[in-house]
C-alpha cells in the first residue's frame, strides 16, 4: 500500500506461522494470502499516525483438494484505519469500515463453522468399564465390595468391654488347666500353651471334619478360640527328633515311649499301648502310685523293650475330656464373683468343646491334646530348600520353631488306618507366623471364602475341610508375584477370591491336594469319586453365583451381631440378669478400685501384655502380670 492511499487496509496472515504483524506473500507455497482495500477518498494518508486502532482476524487457508483448512489457526481480523483521533472520523469513513468488517465479520463466522466442523476435538475422558466375572457376570466391584463389608462385620466391634471379656475368660481357661495339673499332675509344670484365634471348624487345624461338631457363631457362641495344651512337652532333648513313620501313612506317625524319661513314663502308663499284646495299659491305681504303674505294663520293666509302647492318642484324649469335665464341675460347684460360667461342655472327636458365659459374650474353645517338639521334623527337611512368599519377610529360627502331633489318625478306611497309635503332624506355630506375611487383600479373600464355604460344606460333611482352603493359600502366595497378591486395586480382593474358589475345585475333581510342608501327602486321597461329585457341583453352583452367596455370608454375620447387640442389651438392661452380675451389687466399689488399678497399669505400660490373677479363696487381693513380671 501507498503513502497516498487512504482507507482501509484488511490482512489476513498466519500468526502461528511467525509472520506476526506482517503480510504473507502470495508465492508462500501451499497456501493463499487474501488481501482488500478499500478507499475513503476524503481521507488523506497518515501512515506514521501512533493512534492507529486494530481489530485483528487472521484466516489462513490451505490449497488442497478438496479444500480443507488448517484447524490450528485462529481467526483474528485486522482493520487498519489512519486518523489522530477517532470521534473525528467522518460518516462516509465510518460506513465504509463498518462495511468492511460486517463483510469480514461474516465470512469468519463461516470459516470458524467450517473450522469447527473439522477440528479435532479434544479427547474425551473414557470412562472405565468396569471388570465383570465371565462365569456368573458380576462386576468385580461389586463383589469386593461385599468381601469388604463381610470382613469389617466379621471383626465385629471388639471394644474395651468385649475384649475384657475375652480377657476373663482365657483366665478361667487357663486356671482351670492349673486345677487339672494340680489334681491330676501329668500335665507338664510349665506348660506352653498355643492359643489360636478361630475354633477347629474355621480350619485352623488339620482334623478330620467329620468329628468337629456342629456350632453357629451367634446362636451358640460370638467367639471362639482354639486351645493347643501340651501333654507331652519334648523340647529339652538335644538329639534330632526321631519318629516311628515306618508303619503309618504320610504327615502321620506312631509315638514310641522311649523318646521319654522313666518319670514321663511313670505318669503316662495309662495312656501306654503295648505292641506285643496290643492291649491298653491300664491302671486306675496307678493314679496314685507310680510304680504300679510301671507294673502293668510289661514292655516298661527294661529301658532295652520300650520299642514296642506307643503312646496312644485314643488314651489321651479320653484321659484329657475326663480331668477337663471334673474341674469343670468343680468350678461350677464354686462359683466365683466375676469369673466366667461354663455353659456348655461336650466331646468332639479328639476336642474337648467348652462354651463360656463372660459378662454379654459366650466364648467357645476347642481344648485339644498334642505332644509339642521343638525343632524340625527330618521328613519335612526339604521344604527349608525351596523359595517361599515369605523369605526376608520373617526369619528361618521363627518359621520352623516347632511343631505337633495331634490326636488325629489318617482318614484312610481299612487296616490301613491305626487310630490308637497314629497322631498327625501339625505345623501350627509356622502358620501362625506365616499368617503375618499374608498381604491384605489376600487375607481379606480368605476371610470371605471362609464365610461361604463353612456354610457349604456344613451338611454333610464329607472329608473337605476349611484347613484345605488354608493350603491352598500358602500355595497360592508362593505361586503368585507379590505385587499381585498386595495390589491397591480395589476389586484385587474379588480376582483373589475367586480365585481361591477355582484352585479349591480343581483339586477336588482332582482330589489332590498335596499338604504345605509334607508335599508328598496328598490330603484329599481318602475322598472317594462320589463325595468329590458332590463337593464339585456344590462348588460350581457357589462359583456360578458368588455374589448371592455372599449376600447369604452378610445376612448372617448381621443377624450374628444382632443378637449380640440384644444380648448385651438384655444383661445391661431390664433383662435377666448372669449370676456374676446379680451377685456383684454389693461389691461394686472394689471393683471400681480394681477397675481403676487396671487402667492405670494399661495407660503407664503401653503396648506391654497384662494379665490379672484372683485368687479363688481371697478375691480382695488382686495380682497382677506385665509381661513376665508379677505384681
Amino acid at each position: 500500500m501507498t503513502g497516498e492511499e487512504t482507507g482501509v487496509q484488511i490482512t489476513y496472515h498466519n500468526k502461528t506461522s511467525g509472520a506476526q504483524d506482517s503480510e504473507l506473500q502470495a508465492s508462500e507455497p501451499g497456501f493463499m494470502h487474501l488481501s482488500h482495500t478499500c478507499r475513503a477518498a476524503s481521507e488523506p494518508a497518515n501512515p506514521s499516525c501512533s493512534s492507529s486502532k486494530a481489530v485483528e482476524c487472521d484466516l489462513l487457508l490451505q490449497r488442497h483438494e478438496p479444500l480443507t483448512l488448517l484447524i490450528d489457526v485462529t481467526p483474528v481480523l485486522y482493520v487498519h484505519y489512519h486518523k489522530q483521533e477517532v470521534d473525528s472520523l467522518s460518516v462516509n469513513r465510518l460506513s465504509v469500515i463498518c462495511n468492511c468488517c460486517q463483510i469480514l465479520r461474516s465470512q469468519v463466522l463461516l470459516m470458524e463453522t467450517l473450522m469447527s466442523a473439522v477440528a479435532a476435538r479434544p479427547a474425551a475422558p473414557v470412562k472405565r468399564v468396569a471388570e465383570v466375572d465371565f462365569r456368573s457376570g458380576t462386576t468385580l466391584e461389586q463383589l469386593a465390595a461385599q468381601v469388604q463389608e463381610l470382613v469389617q462385620l466379621e471383626q465385629g466391634e471388639f471394644g474395651d468391654q468385649t475384649a475384657l471379656e475375652v480377657h476373663t475368660a482365657k483366665d478361667f481357661i487357663f486356671n482351670m488347666l492349673g486345677l487339672v495339673q494340680k489334681v491330676d499332675k501329668r500335665l507338664p509344670v510349665a506348660n506352653e500353651y498355643l492359643l489360636l484365634s478361630g475354633g477347629a471348624r474355621e480350619g485352623v487345624l488339620d482334623l478330620n471334619p467329620e468329628d468337629l461338631g456342629d456350632y453357629a457363631r451367634g446362636v451358640d457362641f460370638d467367639l471362639d478360640f482354639t486351645l493347643l495344651v501340651p501333654a507331652l512337652k519334648l523340647h529339652d532333648r538335644n538329639q534330632p527328633v526321631t519318629l516311628d513313620m515306618r508303619q503309618s501313612p504320610p504327615c502321620h506317625s506312631w509315638l514310641s515311649l522311649r523318646l521319654c524319661d522313666p518319670a514321663m513314663l511313670a505318669r503316662w502308663g495309662i495312656c501306654c499301648e503295648d505292641e506285643a499284646n496290643g492291649q491298653r495299659a491300664e491302671d486306675e491305681d496307678g493314679e496314685e502310685e507310680g510304680g504300679s504303674i510301671l507294673g502293668s505294663i510289661p514292655s516298661l520293666q527294661s529301658p532295652q523293650s520300650l520299642d514296642g509302647c506307643y503312646f496312644s492318642p485314643l488314651l489321651v484324649t479320653d484321659w484329657f475330656w475326663n480331668v477337663v469335665g471334673a474341674a469343670v464341675e468343680e468350678l461350677r460347684r464354686n462359683p466365683q464373683r466375676g469369673i466366667p460360667v461354663p455353659d456348655r461342655i461336650e466331646r468332639n472327636g479328639p476336642l474337648t468343646t467348652l462354651i463360656l458365659k463372660a459378662g454379654t459374650s459366650r466364648v467357645l474353645y476347642d481344648l485339644l491334646p498334642v505332644v509339642s517338639f521343638r525343632g524340625w521334623p527330618a521328613v519335612a527337611q526339604s521344604w527349608l530348600t525351596t523359595n517361599h512368599f515369605w523369605d526376608g519377610k520373617i526369619t528361618e529360627e521363627e518359621a520352623i520353631s516347632g511343631f505337633y502331633l495331634l490326636p488325629c489318625c489318617s482318614p484312610a478306611t481299612g487296616s490301613a488306618s491305626r487310630p490308637d497309635r497314629e497322631w498327625r503332624l501339625a505345623f501350627s506355630r509356622s502358620e501362625v507366623q506365616l499368617k503375618k506375611c499374608v498381604p491384605y487383600p489376600m487375607a481379606a479373600a480368605f476371610q470371605a471364602a471362609k464365610a461361604v464355604l463353612s456354610r457349604l460344606l456344613a451338611r454333610p460333611r464329607t472329608g473337605l475341610s476349611l484347613y484345605h482352603l488354608r493350603t491352598l493359600l500358602f500355595w497360592a502366595c508362593d505361586r503368585l508375584p507379590a505385587a499381585y497378591l498386595s495390589c491397591s486395586d480395589q476389586e484385587t480382593t474379588a480376582r483373589l477370591l475367586l480365585g481361591l474358589l477355582d484352585d479349591l475345585a480343581h483339586c477336588v475333581l482332582g482330589k489332590n491336594c498335596p499338604n504345605y510342608f509334607l508335599p508328598q501327602y496328598n490330603m484329599l486321597e481318602h475322598l472317594t469319586d462320589g463325595a468329590a461329585l458332590l463337593v464339585a457341583r456344590k462348588l460350581a453352583h457357589l462359583r456360578s453365583d458368588p455374589a448371592e452367596h455372599l449376600r447369604a455370608a452378610l445376612e448372617q454375620a448381621r443377624q450374628a451381631c444382632q443378637l449380640k447387640r440384644e444380648a448385651a442389651g438384655a444383661s445391661n438392661g431390664h433383662g435377666v440378669s448372669s449370676p456374676s452380675r446379680s451377685s456383684s451389687a454389693a461389691g461394686s466399689p472394689q471393683d471400681d478400685r480394681l477397675a481403676q488399678r487396671l487402667q492405670q497399669l494399661v495407660t503407664e505400660n503401653p503396648g506391654k501384655s497384662i494379665s490379672v490373677f484372683l485368687n479363688p479363696d481371697d478375691v480382695t487381693r488382686p495380682h497382677f502380670r506385665i509381661d513376665d513380671k508379677f505384681y
